[in-house]
């Protein structure tokens, strides 16, 4: 169980890497207080967390309703995480993730309901979780094997949930330890290890579709 919820909470820590919205994040909360950041952060978490567990209860539902199989949908979801890790590999922005840069004063920013509407759209949703993090969510949810397995996937829901409100909150303070020199190494080397995930996802594809080749 414990390596179970290690190995998904690596792929998920991987692909949905909070640490990429921290530029954005430092922007849109700029003259905001301590306490408002803190807040955002919070509900940014929440909604990570929600969207997550969502898609892992009604994964393997919507895969039926659609008449995808599930070997048909983890090639595909492999395919695609292979190709964000080619992009953070190269070094260029995750393709599945778009480019949004706007600064709080732009969104008008003065009452409680605004912070919610930005943690919520652009921050947790696609910054932090986009395509590429609701399909390996949806692939893993998908091939469960009992309850045990999506356990352990809630598990590390909870847990990758848990890391982006820490992050976000010491944004300020991870930004300038790591540096845009630091951000670029780290975001090779999740790319190395989000292409090896991808491969693994793909096999498992190919095995469920052509149960005779394994």
């Amino acid at each position: 169980m414990s390596f179970e919820v290690t190995k998904i909470l690596l792929a998920f820590l991987v692909l949905i890497n909070p640490l990429a919205a921290l530029s954005l994040y430092l922007d849109l909360t700029a003259d905001l207080s301590g306490r408002e950041r803190r807040r955002v952060a919070k509900i940014c978490s929440m909604s990570v967390f929600v969207i997550m567990v969502v898609v892992t209860l009604t994964g393997q539902l919507i895969l039926r309703a659609l008449g995808i199989s599930i070997g048909a949908f983890q090639i595909a979801g492999g395919v695609l995480v292979f190709l964000i890790s080619l992009s953070l590999i190269g070094g260029n922005a995750n393709p599945a993730k778009p480019e949004v840069s706007k600064q709080a004063s732009d969104l008008n920013i003065n009452k409680p309901s605004d912070l919610t509407s930005i943690a919520v759209v652009p921050l947790a949703m696609p910054m932090i979780i986009g395509p590429g993090g609701i399909s390996t969510v949806m692939i893993y949810a998908s091939s469960s094997k009992g309850y045990l397995h999506t356990l352990a996937i809630l598990a590390a829901t909870l847990i990758i949930s848990l890391i982006c409100y820490f992050t976000l909150c010491a944004a300020a303070t991870v930004s300038q330890v790591l540096g845009e020199t630091g951000m670029k190494i780290l975001n090779r080397v999740m790319g190395l290890l989000l292409a090896a995930i991808a491969v693994e996802i793909i096999v498992a594809g190919i095995k469920t579709l052509f149960p005779h080749i394994g």
